[in-house]
């Protein structure tokens, strides 16, 4: 890292060029962001591309949008996010029930790699609060309390002895914190004016889970058998943690920090009575950690942060945005004579919330990486099940009851201006202020949802601020390439030449079906292609979008499996039918403006229906359409009315594999004896409530998962959400 600013070929210091400074400072710390995030070779690629940019820029050097003054004040409270890399070893010896004494013993290793496919490694996402308070010497003094969540801290170890047969025992943490003080200093010469060093120190705590699967054998007094699991959730653990970090003032209230931590949780003892064991252990953890801290007032909280965003930080090279989105749903009691595995569930509520942070560098001219690390909790109602156009977008098909961290999206992408009109762009979530021509090349390549950038509508496409049916905001026949939580690896490219847009893409899908885990080796993937129009129509402005897919990999054929099924007397398996083979579909996407405060949109889609859906949903044909009206016409401009319909339904291949029993990636009762088009109706209403956005929503859905001796359905939701 010394090297790496003696590299550099502008000045770093100066008594009149802070900007320099704290942004070769911030160069320097945010290095290791994506080592955390992602590989090694990438952060070097990542750090190289901005230097050079840099060095190459700084004549003229760009502003930066918000100064700050000479010498910076620690003194305040503050509220920050962080991310890092952990490492963690256990120490364990188990006692058998009767035993004299100690008859087993081992360790664990509780580090992971990245898995890029996966998502998962020792990584962690948190947040965190704090005041500081600066002496006239600078020295600082400060209190901190922070909680973390963890993708993958987690080892375990196979046993076996005489006694117990052959068993393996895991530890996972599943989230930590820590309430620590810190001591510091800030130093007076001008050149280092905006540092801190600081070491820090105090109580930890970590909540764990532990695992004790029996693999062969029944141990001597006890009760499992093979292939049995025993968990012990949310075991607590305490001890403490020792550190030191480094911390440079920013634009805008904004500081960024790297720091090391040590903890040392001490002893526990775990009792499984089944397999009549107990386990004593020890962990011991280290991590690196990047943060960002915002700093809401000096003497006392700021009250403006509980009615006020905090305001992005942002420079000509580098923009930090954020969220967070809560949702809570409730099914009210419908009719259901039968209930399958994948049966929506009556009178029952379920919540999601998720926190992520838009990380941009700006690279080149054009070129910009962004990383969006994410944490999120919580289940779709049913787990996500039963409802082919399901209730919320913000439901995964993976659910947890304890936060993770997850890093959906990290892309680079690449606007090659090719003449036109210039057009102002506002900085936003993964975009940064500048400008780009009418007619462009825009080239995007990485980890990051399709619909990111196809079959998008400014009415209907966000779950997080508009409608929240899955076959609302996407065409329902749209079976895109994602993991269950919607991403993929792959790369696109757009040609925008006046009032047309040509878009095509290259995407990984998943192992199998439905699958959390992306291909290693690509060879279930995907084509999609669209055209797309802008228009004028009265004046307002609208478009229209066709899209068409293409997807190869191991798919099953409906009728297969149903012949299959009448052959064995077993309910139909699709995963039993599975070859190499195609999948495709076509769908039609319109928005139009008809008024500044009325838009109205139009989906319509279909897909192949004999061979089954890969990674969306279980629609095969479908219609949609909708309208939102802004509140300026009763007085309220920042209101939001939506209202939409769409009629989703399948073939009559797919009809009878659900007959038979077969199950679909969201849906299958058991039985399909009544079939019937799916039809839900949603409407929300939005407004602001300070800096927060407050939603209503209520979805209407007959004959949910094609099922005429099931429901009418009612769901009622609220959503609540901030940004800056």
């Amino acid at each position: 890292m010394l090297q790496l600013i003696r590299n550099c070929n502008f000045p770093l210091y100066g008594a009149h060029d802070f900007g320099e400074r704290w942004r070769r400072g911030l160069v320097v710390i945010i290095g290791v962001l994506p080592r955390l995030a992602v590989s090694s070779a990438f952060a070097a690629a990542l750090v190289t591309a901005a230097v050079s940019a840099r060095a190459a820029d700084v004549a003229p050097r760009m502003a930066l949008k918000a100064p700050v003054a000479p010498g910076a004040d620690w003194t305040g409270f503050y509220v920050g996010a962080h991310m890092g890399y952990a490492t963690g070893y256990s120490k364990w010896s188990a006692t058998e029930a009767g035993a004299a004494g100690t008859s087993l013993a081992g360790s664990l290793d509780l580090f992971h790699a990245f898995d890029g496919f996966k998502g998962t490694g020792s990584y962690l996402l948190g947040l965190q609060a704090g005041y500081s308070y600066m002496f006239p010497s600078r020295v600082v003094l400060g209190v901190e309390a922070d909680v973390s969540f963890p993708s993958n801290i987690a080892g375990s170890q196979t046993i076996s002895s005489a006694a117990i047969g052959q068993a393996s025992y895991a530890e996972m943490v599943q989230f930590s914190g820590t309430v620590r003080g810190r001591i510091g200093y800030a130093p007076s010469a001008a050149r280092w004016s905006h540092w801190l060093v600081y070491a820090t120190g105090g109580f930890a705590w970590t909540y764990d889970q532990f695992t004790r699967t029996q693999l062969a054998g029944t141990p001597v007094g006890g009760t499992v058998g093979p292939d049995d699991n025993e968990k012990l959730y949310t075991v607590p653990r305490f001890g403490g943690v020792v550190g030191a970090g480094v911390e440079v003032a920013l634009p805008s209230n904004w500081s960024a920090r790297l720091e090391y931590l040590y903890t040392d949780y001490g002893s526990r003892s775990v009792y499984f009575p089944g397999g009549a064991q107990r386990f004593d252990s020890s962990l011991t953890m280290q991590s690196v950690r990047l943060g960002f801290n915002y700093k809401i007032g000096r003497d006392a909280i700021n009250p403006d942060i509980f009615t006020k965003a905090p305001s992005a930080l942002e420079t000509d090279w580098f923009s930090l945005h954020g969220q967070t989105t809560f949702v809570g749903q409730y099914a009210s009691p419908f009719r259901a004579p039968y209930h399958g595995p994948n049966s929506l569930d009556a009178n029952q509520g379920r919540e999601t919330w998720d926190v992520t942070f838009y990380a941009g560098f700006r690279l080149w001219q054009g070129a910009e990486l962004w990383i969006n690390p994410e944490i999120d909790q919580g289940f779709g109602l049913s787990g996500t099940l039963g409802v082919a156009g399901f209730t919320s977008g913000e439901a995964y098909k993976v659910g947890s009851a304890v936060p993770y961290a997850r890093v959906p999206r990290a892309f680079a992408r690449q606007t090659i201006d090719l003449g036109g009109e210039s057009q102002k762009v506002e900085s936003s979530i993964n975009q940064f202020a500048g400008s780009q021509s009418a007619d462009r090349l825009v080239i995007t390549v990485g980890k990051f949802s399709v619909g990111d950038i196809f079959d998008t509508n400014k009415y209907a496409h966000d779950p997080r601020v508009d409608f929240m049916n899955w076959s609302v905001i996407d065409t329902g026949t749209f079976d895109y390439a994602a993991d269950a939580w919607g991403y993929t690896y792959g790369a696109a490219v757009e040609w925008y030449r006046g009032n047309w847009t040509l878009r095509g893409g290259l995407f990984d899908m998943s192992v199998v079906p439905n699958s959390a885990d992306l291909d290693p080796r690509f060879q279930q993937f995907q084509w999609v292609g669209e055209i797309e129009h802008r228009h004028e129509l009265w004046g307002q402005p609208g478009k229209i979008a066709v899209t068409g897919f293409l997807s190869r990999g191991r798919m099953g054929s409906f009728n297969d499996a149903v012949q299959l099924a009448q052959a064995t007397g077993q309910p139909a398996d699709i995963a039993a039918v599975r070859q190499y083979r195609s999948r495709g579909g076509v769908s039609v996407n319109l928005e139009q403006q008809v008024s500044a405060d009325l838009g109205i949109f139009a989906r319509a889609g279909i897909a192949d229906g004999d061979i089954e859906p890969y990674e969306f949903t279980d629609i095969d044909r479908t219609v949609a359409a909708g309208l939102a009206l802004s509140g300026k016409k009763w007085g309220r401009p920042d209101d939001t009315f939506g209202l939409a319909g769409v009629v989703n339904g399948i073939t009559s291949a797919h009809q009878a594999f659900l007959n038979a029993g077969g199950l679909g990636i969201l849906v299958g009762d058991g039985i399909l004896p009544n079939p019937g088009t799916e039809k839900i109706l949603e409407m929300y209403y939005s407004f602001p409530i300070f800096s927060w956005r407050m939603t209503f929503d209520y979805q209407f859905i007959v004959n949910p998962a094609y099922n005429r001796d099931r429901g009418p359905v009612s769901v009622v939701g609220t959503r609540l959400r901030a940004q800056f």
